[in-house]
């Protein structure tokens, strides 16, 4: 497989982009936005099916309120004044995560954007939103109780496959590729359940700076991998 299905990334070094150059780390935010739009329009181009973008984790509520609140207000926008191009180049749009926790007006933002675009099939977009890899499992050992406990079917039929039922990701292939921009070397909770055997690429270069040749790298490294997917190839 040259090009990947499903890529994911986790657009890291906003605030550090936006330090710096001496400014307010929203100019990075907003930086980060027109990357992640460049990024969109790419993967539709080269024919990557799904891209799944790490926007707004469970833990970034601990940033300061000011950051939090522009992060809110630049979403709004963002989907806001991008939609019609997405519909038009035939991205699907679905949030993954709790939305619960924002504004009705964020929420019912959110819910446009995917019943506008929900027929579209050129590139599935999802963005993890108020997500968390061990709350997304969690909330799916709930399910799984919840329909146990009503004789939807016993503990012994219980596999990979019923848990996997209960995610977000459900209907989705795992990530083929995970792209980590901003030199961090962690997960930071994200997609802990499907990454089980994804081929991961970390770069030093900043979200904000991270433009086509740079992603063409991630996909050349991608490209000379052996995925064995534990098996061993004599």
């Amino acid at each position: 497989m040259s090009i990947p299905n499903h890529v994911a990334i986790i657009m890291d070094g906003n605030g550090r982009w936006a330090k710096q150059r001496r400014l307010p780390r929203y100019f990075g935010h907003r930086e980060g936005v027109n990357s992640l739009k460049r990024i969109v329009r790419y993967c539709g181009d080269i024919g990557i099916k799904i891209l799944t973008v790490y926007a707004f984790s469970t833990e970034n509520w601990n940033r300061p309120a000011g950051e939090v609140q522009y992060l809110m207000k630049l979403m709004e926008l963002t989907f806001g004044v991008e939609l019609e191009e997405l519909v038009q180049n035939g991205v699907k749009v679905r949030v993954i995560g709790d939305i619960t926790s924002v504004s009705p007006k964020q929420q019912q933002i959110w819910r446009s954007a995917e019943e506008r675009t929900k027929h579209n099939d050129r590139l599935f977009l999802n963005v993890a939103f108020n997500y968390g890899g061990r709350m997304e499992i969690t909330q799916a050992i709930r399910g799984i109780a919840s329909d146990v406990l009503e004789g939807k079917f016993t503990i012994d039929q219980i596999t990979e496959e019923v848990v996997n039922r209960y995610l977000y990701t459900k209907d989705l292939a795992d990530p083929d590729l995970i792209i980590r921009t901003g030199g961090e070397l962690r997960m930071s909770n994200f997609l802990l359940w499907q990454s089980a055997y994804s081929e991961w690429y970390f770069t030093e270069t900043l979200w904000p700076d991270f433009d086509i040749e740079e992603f063409k790298k991630a996909l050349e490294s991608f490209k000379q991998r052996e995925r064995r997917f534990g098996r061993v190839y004599e």
